[in-house]
């Protein structure tokens, strides 16, 4: 296939799916209006993405959201056509950093017997979907509003494996905070927590994307196909509230290792003045009877040092006593 042509679908009514169209034939199955034809962009090669402004005449501004890597996610309508789009999120493998998120926005022109889906290099989403229509034509001509849930599912199911290896991260700290008390772990409490929050920050204004998707009525989305849309949208209420247990446990995790820290510190402050509060009558009497005087009590008793010691040792008993009595020790 000629990398300066995007990957199509085109599945004309009653007829055979045919799946390598060259320019002419892409605006000729757009003009004829029928069956259902997906066409899908890859934004970094000039020749594909001068299809947008060229063969389907679409509105400038959106063309300029899909040229900014960082758009924010939207649904908008335009005359004849629906543009969405979807933030795409995943671990970055290539860095050493296990917490690092890679982004990609997904793009969505949905009209009403076509669908363009543009994206910046390869797209998991799409690849999948792509794959899944090559084994199973009929999947085309189930229309375009068909076509773009199977894509947005995909690209909003690959949240859940990030969930669950911030579970297993939740699981990790706790077992290094809570059995080992591991110092290093405040970090990663940070770096999961800062996860967690980018995810949401992510995953908010797409709650709203699926919300309209599913509940607005338009001409370009059946109700019998805006059910399917109404089950990704739980799909993202499940995600949100999946977060928000995390954010709640990483702020509970955060307190108890706090609450040790704390706890250590006021054991060892505690142990330390004990040891100098024992010590402040040996420090006492030796001073006293170490003055350079002539006239110094038992300084000639020939058991003078043995009667001071043993009472410094009675001054040291006798305060653990008192320590003890008043529940310090």
């Amino acid at each position: 296939m000629d990398p300066r042509l995007p990957r199509c679908f085109h599945a004309p009514q009653n007829g055979t799916v045919h799946r390598e169209l060259n320019i002419r034939d892409i605006a000729a199955a757009l003009q004829e209006s029928q069956g259902t034809l997906w066409v899908d962009i890859d934004s970094t090669r000039r020749e594909q993405l001068a299809l947008l402004e060229k063969v389907f005449k679409f509105h400038p501004l959106t063309i300029e959201d899909v040229l900014n890597p960082v758009s924010r996610p939207k649904v908008e309508q335009y005359e004849g056509y629906l543009f969405v789009t979807l933030r795409v999120v995943r671990f970055c493998d290539d860095t050493a950093d296990p917490y690092d998120l890679e982004t990609d926005n997904l793009y969505f022109y949905l009209g009403p017997t076509y669908l363009v889906t543009v994206h910046a290099g390869p797209s998991p989403s799409v690849d999948h979907v792509v794959e899944v229509a090559q084994r199973t034509p009929d999947l085309v001509s189930r229309g375009p509003a068909r076509m773009a849930h199977h894509i947005m599912d995909g690209a909003i199911d690959a949240f859940f494996p990030i969930l669950d290896r911030i579970d297993e991260f939740l699981d990790s700290i706790e077992e290094r905070v809570f059995a080992k008390f591991d110092e290093a772990a405040m970090r990663d409490i940070f770096s999961v927590k800062r996860m967690v929050l980018s995810l949401r920050r992510y995953l908010s204004p797409q709650r709203e994307i699926f919300n309209v998707l599913s509940n607005r009525p338009s001409p370009l989305l059946p109700p019998d196909v805006q059910l399917y849309y109404r089950d990704v949208y739980d799909h993202m209420l499940r995600i949100n509230d999946s977060l928000d247990t995390y954010r709640d446990l990483l702020s509970s995790t955060m307190e108890s290792y706090l609450s040790q820290v704390s706890n250590r510190l006021n054991v060892v402050t505690k142990g330390l003045s004990v040891v100098a509060t024992l010590s402040v009558p040996f420090v006492v009497v030796s001073g006293m009877w170490g003055m350079n005087f002539t006239k110094v009590p038992l300084s000639g008793h020939p058991y003078g040092f043995e009667i001071m010691l043993v009472g410094q040792l009675l001054l040291g008993v006798g305060l653990i006593w008192l320590f003890r009595k008043q529940s310090w020790l």
